[in-house]
């Protein structure tokens, strides 16, 4: 997890903006005549009063150690332009109204993906699979726009809980739990785990590989990090230009994950070519049935059904049953005995 400094004239201040990016960030707080003599982190917040110019020469000269690309948010008064233009002489890169709100916060300091972290499900605190896999994700996306490496020890465990919330309570539970979150994004990820983990179990997977298809559902999408949140929650149809872009989310999943040590070749396979079909016909790469390996076919079928039955602002979801008629439609684009074999988690969602 990322720190997050901060420079605060009172402690309430520093406490509040702590408890706002908790989950996201660990802090370390410093008080603007205390400034460490380390240079500052890839992100800092600074809440003071900038009429008071005791000790700014310090923090102006403080922050310009700061690392190549790191963030620098002042909070100021709202509507006191003089206050933003003394906020970037002393060295913001941004600056958010006080008192700070977390979502603007998040939004300054990663651009509008980070929007998608502030969401009431996201509760640390919280024990259950959705939850758990929710909290996650956010740290995946995190990862992927910061340049951070993904904490894989956190994605397994995630994936741990999303398998037992499955065995205990069923997907039927975990659809109609997951469809309460506010973002589409997140939303169809953890629909494709759920989905994806009980695919396994019809299969008859023991735990191990129940839980690398949780990882890989949790983990498939995250190039889709590096997408325009105006084309990744867009509230209604893709056109034909946004479409070209969002499918280059394959591709920047695999750039963003490539090398990093400790993932598999198969959680690769599996991010950057979960849109491929037998016949050709998919992408990025155009692969053929011989090259496509069984959990790639598995993901690709949960991430189509996820899709299908989602929740969007500007169409019901769909029934498992009329998910299911479209997924035969596919004919050889999809692992016909594979797809046979999903035939009843589709019932499931019937009616």
């Amino acid at each position: 997890m990322d720190e997050l400094s901060i420079v605060f004239d009172t402690a309430d201040s520093a406490e509040d903006i702590s408890r706002q990016v908790a989950g996201i960030f660990t802090t370390r707080s410093h008080a603007r005549h205390r400034l460490p003599n380390g240079r500052p982190g890839k992100y800092t917040v600074v809440d003071i009063d900038l009429r008071d110019t005791t000790h700014l020469s310090d923090l102006r000269l403080w922050l310009e150690r700061r690392p190549k690309g790191g963030r620098v948010i002042f909070a100021v008064a709202r509507g006191v332009r003089r206050e933003a233009v003394q906020a970037y002489a002393v060295g913001a890169t941004d600056v958010v109204d006080r008192p700070v709100d977390g979502k603007a916060l998040l939004t300054r300091l990663f651009g509008d993906i980070g929007s998608l972290f502030d969401d009431a499900s996201l509760k640390t605190e919280d024990t259950g699979g959705v939850s758990i896999g929710g909290v996650a994700l956010r740290n995946i996306f995190l990862s992927a726009v910061s340049g951070a490496p993904v904490d894989l020890a956190t994605i397994d465990a995630a994936g741990e809980a999303v398998v037992s919330q499955i065995e205990s309570e069923g997907l039927v539970r975990w659809i109609d739990t997951v469809r309460h979150h506010h973002s589409q994004t997140f939303q169809h990820c953890l629909l494709v785990t759920g989905v994806a983990v009980t695919f396994g179990r019809q299969l008859g997977f023991g735990s191990a590989d129940k839980k690398k298809l949780a990882f890989a559902g949790l983990l498939h999408d995250i190039g889709k990090a590096k997408i325009p949140l105006n084309i990744l929650e867009k509230p209604g149809p893709l056109d034909a230009a946004e479409a070209e872009v969002m499918k280059q989310h394959p591709l920047l999943g695999f750039e963003t994950l490539q090398g990093m040590q400790g993932l598999s070749h198969d959680m690769l396979d599996m991010v950057v070519h979960h849109h491929e079909y037998l016949d050709g016909s998919g992408y990025p790469h155009a692969l053929e049935a011989r090259q496509l390996s069984d959990l790639v076919r598995m993901m690709t079928i949960a991430d189509i059904f996820g899709a299908l039955i989602e929740q969007r602002s500007y169409k019901p979801p769909m029934s498992g049953d009329d998910a299911y008629q479209i997924l035969e439609t596919m004919g050889p684009r999809l692992d016909k005995d594979l797809l046979r074999e999903f035939r009843p988690i589709a019932r499931l969602r019937a009616g």
